[in-house]
């Protein structure tokens, strides 16, 4: 799930367990947790990560990279622009101060029926559209048929599951089911966006489009600049602003996403007030570029926020549909080229941890030998999995910083080697294809090249010529949907409660799927039957013991070279903001819980005039 849990120990599932028939609006409650009780009772009047007297107004202005050609981000053309979620409401609002809770938005109360069969929601009679049309259940039924017939392949995939979508009366909609019990689904579908059939119905909705939607949520699209910028502003009567999930959130007036194409120059825009906010995600710039003289003045604010959700992973990942990666010891043999602790080092400023596991800042994540829990998910695939996962520890190799990886690539040269590669005139070659071993590493971002050219003189040093390729965004993402590419660095976010998208990341059914992101092209029926007792799993601790057991069987197939991670934002904006005393457990909360400070836009202003 898209949410971040944490209970555990109490009901693995706390859903309204009644009949969901023609009498559901009366038995619904009005959220619904997988962990436990829900924290805020019905009628709660805001969460306690807001301040619900927040100050309403002000510009401001965002970062945002590379372009953008359509304002549609729920299909698989063009590039959609930034921000586009906040001009829809989904069904239910996720809490991020708790366990994974979802309470109504849309909706006024919901019930699940006994055996997971379907859930039935009723929805607010007094929600509205921008303009003035009421949200019904054909939106909603609408919602779902569109999504997973137009949308990207993904929704097809995330909701297959989901039989039908039936509205029993103008508020109130039922969501049927099949398959296997999934106590997850009906969450999955509390997250379901909410489109508006009037509006899209006389629509192409697979096609780009610069035309502004129709939307329901707090923001709307005031101005495009096609590729350059977009402008949304708050809805001063947006149907929803008094309700406990939204009271004290989205407070500023105006919204707007300048586009930049390089970092760099991003970063020199911000220094030139050109933005008010940037999360920095490079540990060289954090290190050396956050000195200048507005943050020595305290007209910038720089800071680091403790992030308590899971990192998951990152890497340089594998693309196992080229033959070359096909052997689990050729991968083994490459990862080896990566020396992570010159790399933190020297190029870090020693700021990163070394990721371990797919899951990994969670108690997800693998550890240590293989345990009683995770033996019930792996015995019955013994001789379909790595060997290793049964009696090994998994440790990824450590160097003493120097660079000088002699030990590691004497090891990988005997992995290659009983793989059935060999150098030949200095180069690695196929005993039985003799094809030499070429590698290509396709980037989207210029500051990855100084990580990845210590890898590829590694790797060079082993007889692999490798070529590294930096492109633009549009080529990348085509090049991602159509899985063309040796190597690249791929991303898994994960939550506390994995379910349904691992599927779409590991799945044997996604590995073909344009746009899917199985990267690696993984097609394993062990790891389906992994991924099957996660989404199945009856209870917190099978869960975790099957989510475990995945995370060994991914790490020992060697399908990625683990990169970092930091278990902090690092964050700096302009001295123009408030923001409540207590921050959400699970994010930073900038865009909808902090506020424009008068006083401090006064006195920044004022010391900005002063300084010309």
């Amino acid at each position: 799930m898209r949410a971040v849990l944490l209970v555990v120990g109490l009901l693995f599932l706390c859903l309204p367990a009644q009949n969901s028939g023609a009498g559901a609006a009366e038995a619904g409650r009005h959220g619904m947790s997988m962990f436990g009780e829900l924290k805020y009772p019905a009628g709660f009047g805001h969460f306690d990560y807001v301040n619900p007297d927040a100050a309403k107004g002000g510009l401001v202005r965002m970062e945002a990279r590379g372009t953008f050609d359509t304002l549609n981000n729920y299909t698989i053309k063009g590039n959609s622009a930034a921000g586009l979620g906040l001009i829809y409401d989904s069904l239910m609002e996720s809490s991020r101060d708790e366990a994974f809770a979802e309470y109504g938005l849309l909706v006024e109360s919901v019930v699940v029926a006994d055996d997971l069969s379907s859930v039935t929601f009723n929805l607010r009679t007094q929600a509205r559209w921008h303009d003035g049309n009421p949200i019904t259940a054909a939106d909603v039924v609408f919602s779902l048929d569109t999504l997973k017939a137009k949308g990207a392949p993904f929704y097809r995939f995330y909701y297959a599951n989901v039989e039908r979508a039936e509205a029993i009366s103008p508020h109130q909609v039922k969501f049927v089911f099949k398959g296997r019990k999934n106590r997850e689904l009906p969450l999955i579908i509390g997250q379901l966006p909410v489109l508006p059939k009037h509006y899209w119905q006389d629509r192409d909705f697979s096609a780009t489009t610069l035309e502004p939607p129709l939307g329901s949520g707090p923001y709307r699209i005031a101005k495009v600049d096609p590729g350059r910028s977009i402008t949304y502003e708050r809805v001063a009567d947006y149907w929803g602003r008094e309700l406990g999930v939204n009271k004290g959130r989205y407070n500023f007036k105006t919204l707007r996403f300048e586009y930049y194409r390089d970092s760099t120059v991003a970063l020199e825009a911000f220094k030139a007030n050109a933005f008010d906010f940037r999360q920095e995600n490079t540990a060289k710039v954090w290190a050396t570029q956050y000195k200048f003289p507005a943050i020595v003045k305290g007209h910038v604010i720089k800071e680091t926020l403790v992030n308590n959700s899971p990192t998951g992973m990152q890497s340089f990942a594998f693309n196992i549909r080229r033959s070359k990666f096909r052997d689990r010891r050729v991968r083994q043999a490459l990862a080896l080229t990566f020396d992570f602790e010159w790399t933190n080092k020297n190029l870090f400023f020693s700021q990163y941890t070394r990721t371990q596991s797919f899951f990994s800042n969670s108690e997800l994540a693998s550890s240590g030998l293989v345990s009683a829990g995770d033996l019930k998910f792996l015995e019955p695939l013994k001789g379909q999995i790595p060997g290793q996962v049964f009696s090994q520890e998994f440790k990824l190799p450590k160097t003493n910083g120097s660079g000088k990886s002699r030990t590691q690539l004497r090891q990988a040269n005997k992995l290659l080697a009983a793989a059935g590669w060999s150098v030949k005139d200095g180069k690695l070659v196929n005993g039985q294809t003799g094809k030499p071993m070429a590698i290509e590493i396709l980037l989207v971002n210029q500051g990855f090249t100084r990580i990845v050219a210590p890898m590829q003189r590694a790797m060079e040093r082993l007889g692999v010529k490798v070529d590294i390729r930096v492109v633009d965004t549009s080529q990348y993402i085509n090049r991602l949907r159509d899985f063309d590419y040796d190597m690249i660095v791929g991303g898994w976010g994960q939550s506390l409660s994995p379910g349904n998208e691992q599927r779409d990341f590991w799945g044997s059914a996604a590995a073909d799927r344009p746009g899917s992101r199985n990267y690696i092209g993984i097609k394993d029926p062990a790891i389906d039957k992994l991924i099957d007792h996660i989404i199945f799993a009856g209870s917190r601790a099978e869960l975790v013991a099957a989510t475990r057991a995945l995370d060994r069987v991914l790490l020992w197939n060697h399908f990625v070279i683990p990169n970092w991670h930091i278990n902090s934002y690092r964050i700096a904006y302009w001295n123009r903001f408030a923001r409540p005393g207590i921050k959400p457990k699970y994010g930073l909360g900038f865009l909808d819980t902090w506020w424009v400070d008068a006083g401090k836009v006064n006195s920044l202003g004022a010391a900005l005039k002063g300084r010309k």
